[in-house]
Order: C-alpha cells, then sequence, then structure tokens
C-alpha cells in the first residue's frame, strides 16, 4: 500500500510539472517558455553527444572506419543521424517560438557551429554509391522538415542557415521525386520506414519552398498508393515497437491532399469508427520498461497519434471533430511526464515529437 501512494504522487508530481511546460484553454495547448527550455536541454545536452553513436550507412571502404564526426559534422550526436537532424529542427523551432528563452545564446551558438555551408557539402557528400539510399525515408523527411522550419525564420540567421542547408535538401528533393516514382508498393510499417510520415513531411516542405515537381509527386504517389484503401485494422495496433500509426499516418498524408469533402468520403471508409467512437479505436500505448529503447517508441507513438487527430479534425465535420481533438489532447496530457524520463533511449528524440504535436494543437 505504501509503494501505492507513492508511485500516485510521483505521478501527481509529474503531472503538476507537466502542466508548468504548457497551457490548456479551450481546448488547445501551448507551450510555455519554461517548457521550452525544458525540452531545449535535451538536444543541447545529445547534439554533440558523439557517443554511443548508430551508424546507419554501408561500409564501402575503409575510409568510412572514422568516427562520427568525420562523416557526420552536422549530425553526429542524439545516437542516430536523424534524431540528429530532428534535434536541430527542434532548436530551430524554440527559437522562433521564443527567442528571448535563457537558451537562445546557447541555441544559436549550437546551430551555427552546426550547420555550415562546408558542414553541409560533407553531409551531402555522403549520400553516394552503395550510401544513395541512406536514412530513406524517415532522415530525409526530417531533413526537409527542418529546411521548412529554417525557410520560415525571417532572421539573419534563418536565411544563411537555409541557405547552407539548400544543396542537401534540393538534393533529397530529387531524390524524393524518383523514390516515389519507382516505388511500386507503399510501406506501411510502424516505425522509420513509414512511408505516409515521410511524404506528409516532404509535402510540407515542398509547399513552404514552392518545390512544385515535389508537391505533385507526393500528391501522385499518394493517391496511387492509398484511395483505394478501406477498413484500416487499427485494432491491430500498437504493436510493442510502434511509434508512428500506419493507419494515421496514412489518413494523415490524404488529408493534405484530398479536399475537404473528398477526405471526408474517403475517411469513413477507411476509418468509419473514428466518425462514431474514436476513443474505443486508439486508447493510449503504455510503456512498461521507459529504458527500454524499443518500448519507449509508444511514447513517441502517443505524441504522432496526437498531431495525426489534430490534423484530421480540422477536415472533419465540427459535429465530429471535438471527439477526435479531445483524443489528441488525452494522448499528449498522458505522455507529456514521460519525455524526460532520464534514459538516454528515449531522451534522446521524444522532445522533438512533444514540441511537434504541441506545435500542431495551437
Amino acid at each position: 500500500m505504501k509503494k501505492f501512494f507513492v508511485f500516485i504522487f510521483i505521478l501527481s508530481f509529474s503531472s503538476s510539472k507537466a502542466q508548468q511546460l504548457y497551457t490548456e484553454e479551450n481546448g488547445k495547448l501551448a507551450l510555455t517558455q519554461q517548457g521550452a527550455s525544458h525540452l531545449a536541454s535535451l538536444p543541447l545536452k545529445c547534439l554533440d553527444k558523439e557517443f554511443p553513436f548508430k551508424s546507419w550507412i554501408t561500409l564501402t571502404d575503409s575510409t568510412f572506419i572514422t568516427r562520427p564526426k568525420n562523416l557526420h559534422p552536422a549530425f553526429c550526436g542524439c545516437y542516430d543521424w536523424h534524431s540528429c537532424v530532428h534535434g536541430h529542427w527542434l532548436l530551430v523551432s524554440l527559437i522562433k517560438q521564443f527567442p528571448q528563452m535563457p537558451e537562445a545564446d546557447s541555441v544559436l551558438h549550437k546551430l551555427r557551429r552546426h550547420l555550415t555551408a562546408k558542414n553541409m557539402q560533407t553531409e551531402l557528400a555522403l549520400f553516394k554509391g552503395d550510401n544513395k539510399t541512406f536514412e530513406r525515408p524517415y532522415g530525409w523527411a526530417w531533413l526537409l522538415q527542418l529546411q521548412n522550419e529554417l525557410l520560415t525564420w525571417n532572421t539573419q540567421d534563418g536565411k544563411q542557415m537555409s541557405s547552407n542547408v539548400a544543396p542537401l535538401a534540393q538534393f533529397l528533393s530529387s531524390q524524393w521525386i524518383t523514390f516515389l516514382n519507382t516505388l511500386q508498393y507503399p510501406v506501411r510499417e510502424p516505425e522509420h520506414y513509414n512511408l505516409a510520415f515521410g511524404m506528409g513531411l516532404a509535402f510540407d516542405y515542398s509547399v513552404t519552398a514552392n518545390d512544385t515537381v515535389l508537391q505533385h509527386a507526393v500528391i501522385k504517389a499518394a493517391k496511387r498508393f492509398y484511395s483505394n484503401d478501406v477498413n484500416c485494422p487499427c485494432a491491430y495496433e500498437p504493436g510493442g515497437y510502434d511509434f508512428l500509426s500506419p493507419c494515421l499516418e496514412e489518413a494523415d498524408l490524404m488529408q493534405r491532399v484530398l479536399p475537404g469533402k473528398e477526405f471526408n468520403v474517403w475517411l469513413k471508409k477507411f476509418m468509419p469508427k473514428l466518425y462514431t467512437n474514436p476513443t474505443a479505436l486508439y486508447q493510449i500505448g503504455i510503456v512498461s520498461d521507459p529504458n527500454d529503447g524499443k518500448m519507449v517508441h509508444l511514447y513517441g507513438l502517443n505524441l504522432s497519434r496526437a498531431w495525426c487527430f489534430y490534423h484530421i479534425a480540422a477536415k472533419m465535420p465540427v459535429s465530429k471533430a471535438k471527439a477526435v481533438r479531445d483524443l489528441a489532447i488525452q494522448h499528449i496530457k498522458y505522455t507529456f511526464p514521460h519525455v524526460v524520463s532520464g534514459g538516454y533511449m528515449g531522451d534522446h528524440w521524444l522532445a522533438t515529437f512533444a514540441v511537434y504535436a504541441l506545435g500542431i494543437t495551437k
């Protein structure tokens, strides 16, 4: 019994602390400056933490047997390349929202030192030969999301960094186009290789960058892969290691590329229970061991579900949208106290998902 009350106290303390990190008003959540500082601390700690590092490259010769920072002068921290990329996105997003945050000087110093033209050229050079598919599609998507954020940062730093990142972003855009035009079947897995998630971020970048060729490639592929899908097996979710929902990510993509009325016709066939009982359709994912690098994925799943719910609800009839938005809020409020677990396997990436999810709910 004593252990039970200790657990309840800790849970209540964590929830109280989480509420100081964001505000809630009229069904909308917004990050506070205290929350921004809290979440910025994670990438500030890990963007230069070279080890442990999980490499996703193919070693084609002995020149690849070197320290990670020599191969990835910009993106060698936070355990792996894609997490380091979206850690940079996180810092850019936070300093844009809270330019007076106490960590602003540290954030700017880190970004200026990493996102240089020289570093980007070295990063770009890696995508050759047997490594031309390096980080496809998840890392590709987050690099474009980083550039998307930089392009809308109307400061001298933002303009300089977006110029520096542009060659890599433009190269990956062309790679996306080739990939989508030749891929025969969609990849529906619930982790890094999920195609719909990557296409969604690529689409958002294409709109901001006025990259009409990429935008048309995403729209064409989305309709080819997903237009005829019906009755997505939501009951099979989640799996033990999921951090993306195949069903919701697909719906999130389709709400981007289809007009509202057409999207609702499609969604009623694809996920009919979302209109009748969304809470029964998706229950919050529970993590039994936050120090397990795969099991902690489920915290990320809760956050990625939340941003999908919000995007989808924005296209649904008003009478149906509130229940879906409420479900998003439940997922975020449950998960937010766990974003900083003290375990590196979660701390190196979950803050990104938290900030992205909160940004959608504004």
